[in-house]
């Protein structure tokens, strides 16, 4: 019985000292990291600058948006205001009438949903019936010009006034020529 004494002191204190000396190595336990006073500041300045950002970047876009509706109001109102005149009795197209013509082509294919009625002017000399019909040649003249540059003849029509609507009411060369016109109109 003594041998069972010693070996149960012998396990009782080796045992332990074993388990003490063999253990497991300290794991480093993992801690939240912490927040310091100078972290909140750099998060705040990071949301601000962001919002700053997308602020401007909402502006810049808002700004782009209202050029490119000037631009088109612009575009517009040069469409209806840009008459084109001729010479004293005839229907043939003057080279700055082509020019002209050719912008209004451009707007017009850049805006197919849009279509534009053209008015034939004259100047009080000749007849009403004569000017009538002058006034008719004149606008199916730019309407063919138009057509040719690739505008859909469905998207124009023509009416003459003839010395119906004059510009200018005075009685003399300068008024007359300021008459003799096509005058554009959106529809």
């Amino acid at each position: 019985m003594r041998k069972n004494n010693w070996i149960v002191l012998a396990l009782v204190l080796i045992l332990p000292a074993m388990l003490f000396s063999v253990s497991c190595a300290k794991k480093e336990v993992a801690s939240a990291p912490e927040v310091t006073p100078m972290a909140q500041p750099m998060e705040d300045t990071t949301k601000a600058d962001a919002a700053a950002a997308e602020k401007a970047r909402l502006e810049a876009e808002r700004l782009q948006a209202e050029e490119a509706q000037r631009a088109m109001m612009a575009a517009r109102q040069a469409f209806i205001n840009d008459d084109i005149y001729f010479e004293f009795d005839s229907a043939a197209l003057l080279p700055m009438a082509q020019e002209t013509l050719s912008q209004k082509a451009d707007y017009l294919l850049n805006n197919s949903g849009l279509s534009v009625t053209i008015e034939g002017n004259c100047d009080e000399r000749g007849t009403a019936a004569y000017n009538l019909a002058l006034g008719e040649r004149r606008a199916d003249a730019a309407k063919a010009f138009l057509v040719n540059l690739g505008v859909n003849a469905s998207q124009i029509t023509t009416i003459s006034y003839g010395e119906e609507r004059p510009v200018d009411m005075g009685h003399n060369e300068e008024a007359w020529a300021k008459n003799r016109r096509d005058h554009f109109t959106l529809n």
